[in-house]
């Protein structure tokens, strides 16, 4: 019987290929210009699950991007594993910041990455992981080792917000029915420390627009008399942070989890070196709340972070006005037992009554989600866990992400089912950023330790 280090040697070119094909689509949700590009690739997915070996596949239509479903089935009575991974990618802004075009694959080698890596956008979140299983798959059916019944849901919003996942996981129990559930959309620790992600952050996602003066004026004629909504709003933001970076928002701590000290000395086990992760950023400090560490910041512990501010006049040159109106994008990412619906009512209320007299506020909420924490002790934390030990030779660190996968919480509000993160990428990646890649042999790792877990978790099922 042949095994996965032998099928991936003799497919390894093609499994590049294929990749490389599938990131040259720009499937970017956040902008309806590419609508057609996304349609595209949801067929290229529908396309490489058939080839792959599963016995049905389809797209099903939402009012927003559509999801490609598709399954293998091969006896009820097995365990059935849910894949769920996501085919639209970020935007590639700011271009001129990318060292080769963002949709223009090419291999490069990195420090991270001796052996190469893919940048393009999306190589790594979430096209590239999500491949994987695809491929993964592939192994399963054409060698006759897979284990139990394989179901994939992979949609195109994930970076929007997955607006239209909900209503669809809601009116197809039957079709997504599951015993666990199986993402590649996180990362683990380094290439040669292995680690599985058991907790997620929520999100709160909003705009907010302030508005003085009916028109942009003249900063000479109106300089010091009116409100400047630019020198507001950055009051403003500012004012949301205290002297320890403590976010000041009325009641926004009041359900925040908090760790004990043995699980935070279990945390702090991790390796990390501090100079090497400002090295890698090209910082001489690093910042946030205090009397917390770096991975409990950027884990743990909610956050609040302007992710786009603009108004008045940006272009070449000078132009002196007061601008009528100033914007900014805010996220907040949230840990376990904060509500985001919640969160997003008490930033608006807030944000709202520091608003000085002279400018009027508006707060649109965008999207949102619950965080998540998995259980060690579960069935599928095990089986992924046996499965990285065969191939990484060492046991995976369990390791709270700071990321957010908004719809995990759902799936296992209406699936009933427990959600596994195993994750391929680096922190390095670069992912939502110019020059995001994926490496070459965190990919094809991932195709050689994801059947693994279909055979374990199989056998402690039983």
């Amino acid at each position: 019987m042949k095994n996965i280090q032998s099928y991936i040697t003799e497919n390894k070119e093609r499994f590049l290929n294929e990749l490389i094909e599938l990131l040259k689509i720009p499937s970017i949700s956040a902008d309806s210009a590419y609508k057609t590009d996304t349609l595209k690739t949801a067929e290229a997915v529908k396309t490489s699950l058939e080839k792959a070996g599963c016995d049905h596949v389809e797209i099903c239509e939402t009012p927003g991007n559509p999801i490609v479903y598709g399954e293998k089935i091969i006896d009820k009575n097995l365990p059935t594993v849910l894949v769920y991974g996501h085919y639209d990618v970020q935007p590639p802004d700011p271009i001129n910041l990318w060292d080769s075009p963002p949709f223009e694959p090419v291999i490069k080698t990195t420090e991270k990455h001796p052996d190469g890596a893919i940048f393009a956008r999306g190589a790594c979140d979430d096209k590239g992981q999500m491949y994987m299983h695809v491929k993964a798959l592939e192994f399963m059916t054409s060698t006759n080792q897979l284990p139990c019944n394989v179901k994939f849901m992979i949609e195109g919003e994930e970076e929007v917000g997955s607006v239209n996942l909900a209503p669809f996981v809601k009116n197809n129990h039957e079709k997504l029915k599951n015993d666990v559930i199986l993402i590649s959309d996180t990362g683990m620790i380094a290439n040669d420390t292995p680690s599985i992600t058991t907790g997620l952050r929520g999100l709160s996602y909003v705009e907010v627009e302030v508005t003085g003066p009916n028109r942009d004026l003249h900063s000479g004629l109106y300089g010091g008399a009116v409100a400047n909504p630019i020198n507001i709003l950055a009051k403003m933001i500012a004012s949301l942070h205290d002297e320890n970076n403590h976010i000041t928002i009325p009641g926004f701590y009041d359900k925040v989890e908090e760790l004990s000290t043995e699980e935070r000395a279990e945390m702090a086990k991790a390796p990390f070196n501090l100079e090497n992760y400002k090295k890698a950023l090209d910082i001489d400090a690093v910042y946030g709340e205090k009397e917390f560490s770096t991975n409990e910041r950027n884990s743990i512990r909610p956050t609040l972070d302007v992710n786009g501010i603009w108004g008045g006049y940006t272009g070449e040159g000078a132009k002196t006005v007061i601008a009528s109106k100033a914007y900014a994008k805010i996220s907040m990412r949230l840990v376990p037992n904060q509500e985001w619906e919640d969160i997003t009512n008490l930033f608006q209320k807030h944000f709202e009554n520091i608003a000085p007299e002279g400018v009027k506020v508006k707060v649109t909420p965008h999207h949102g989600g619950q965080g998540y924490v998995t259980p060690i002790d579960s069935i599928g934390y095990q089986a992924a866990s046996k499965a990285y030990e065969d191939t990484f030779g060492k046991t995976p660190i369990p390791q709270r992400s700071g990321g957010s996968i908004p719809i995990v919480s759902l799936f296992e509000q209406e699936l009933k089912s427990k959600t596994i993160l195993m994750g391929f990428g680096l922190d390095s990646d670069a992912i939502h950023s110019p020059n995001e890649h994926f490496g070459i042999w965190n990919y094809l790792k991932g195709i050689e330790t994801i059947p693994g877990f279909y055979k374990y978790f199989t056998e402690l099922s039983k």
